[in-house]
């Protein structure tokens, strides 16, 4: 089962950085949160990623899959279990806390 992940969802990248969202839907709410949609890209701060002495932080993450039937504003809805890709390394992410009212099997 996954959930669908809203604007107050706790991503973070790989390396513990916390994504934030930077658009969601404008028009569809989950338990009084705007959910995300598979164009919401999300901003990373605080990514302490080093690759040898040359830092490389993560600074964006793109969604790369999402709900094949659910959708928003006729976008694809993010569900905890969607994937995204950060730039620039490449990495992904981790969804650690979501909505819990909202799920699909």
């Amino acid at each position: 089962m996954a959930y669908a992940l809203d604007k107050a969802a706790t991503v973070l990248c790989l390396h513990g950085g916390q994504a934030q969202a930077a658009t969601v839907s404008t028009r569809v709410k989950v338990g009084g949160q705007y959910v995300c949609l598979q164009s919401t890209q999300h901003t990373i701060s605080g990514c302490p990623f080093m690759t040898g002495s040359n830092p490389m932080p993560c600074v964006t993450a793109q969604w790369t899959s999402s709900a094949t039937r659910v959708k928003a504003e006729q976008q694809a809805v993010l569900f905890t279990d969607s994937q995204a890709v950060c730039t620039p390394n490449g990495t992904g992410v981790n969804i650690v806390v979501s909505q819990l009212r909202v799920k699909v099997r």
